[in-house]
């Protein structure tokens, strides 16, 4: 990806220590400057996702939840306080992302993700970062961002474990590939501190793949368990029956 957008005074200096760091430049602080993100999700992984993409420089951030603040959303998603409780979620969220960088540009859509709604969602975005709670609105990112060959950054959290992979259509496994059925649906119990590890791991990811460093989590399962303090990583294959890969890929897996 070529960057055409310029870099202020304001930017070399704000941005200055991740500038530095080998093969980032500024050339990198220019790709994540002009890329548009859907953040999936304004919640316990949206929090970190988006605080850190903001503060990273991401030239816009399109915000979507369909969920207002309750109080017990308050130990993991720290975006929300005390005074935002029975407000939106995207409207809290853009508050605070506002306030931690001011350069960028944050979009807000209070709707549902779902088979429906999710190509609009979608439409005119780089990349889809997973930050929701359910595989109905997963799979549906899913599918949108193999049609429109867009990266998708999952991520998940459950307690004191944690998942993250990196899905690049037609060069990795797909979500359904790696999770051919959704697991029960249910109250989840989190610890907002793995919620943060989690969400961490996926804007590191995000901005790695639009700066071109690193290695990313393509083919590869990140599990985290914070109770004994393990990661582990496992390799994980595209299936060639797997029906979203069948319907929105050209290219033929072995």
């Amino acid at each position: 990806m070529l960057a055409t957008v310029d870099l202020t005074e304001y930017d070399l200096e704000r941005y200055d220590r991740q500038i530095r760091i080998y093969g980032f430049r500024e050339d990198g602080q220019r790709k994540l400057k002009e890329a548009n993100i859907l953040v999936a999700g304004a919640g316990g992984l949206g929090f970190p996702i988006s605080v850190y993409l903001a503060a990273a420089g991401v030239g816009r951030l399109r915000i979507v939840d369909n969920d207002r603040v309750e109080l017990s959303n308050l130990n993991r998603q720290l975006l929300h306080w005390d005074k935002d409780i029975g407000k939106k979620k995207v409207e809290s969220a853009c508050e605070k992302l506002s306030q931690i960088n001011p350069k960028v540009q944050v979009e807000i859509y209070y709707e549902e993700i779902n088979d429906r709604t999710v190509s609009s969602l979608v439409d005119d975005t780089d990349a889809v970062v997973d930050a929701v709670d359910n595989y109905v609105a997963r799979y549906a990112l899913n599918r949108a961002s193999l049609e429109k060959k867009i990266p998708f950054f999952h991520g998940a959290v459950h307690g004191l474990t944690g998942q993250a992979t990196t899905i690049v259509p037609e060069r990795t496994a797909c979500l359904r590939c790696i999770f051919p059925k959704a697991p029960p649906r249910e109250t989840l119990p989190i610890l907002g501190a793995v919620a943060g590890t989690i969400g961490a791991i996926q804007a590191t990811e995000v901005i790695k793949y639009f700066t071109g460093i690193g290695e990313l989590l393509k083919n590869r399962l990140l599990l985290y368990d914070a109770l004994h303090m393990e990661i582990e990583k496992i390799d994980v294959k595209q299936n060639p029956a797997c029906p979203d890969c069948q319907t929105y890929s050209n290219k033929s897996f072995e």
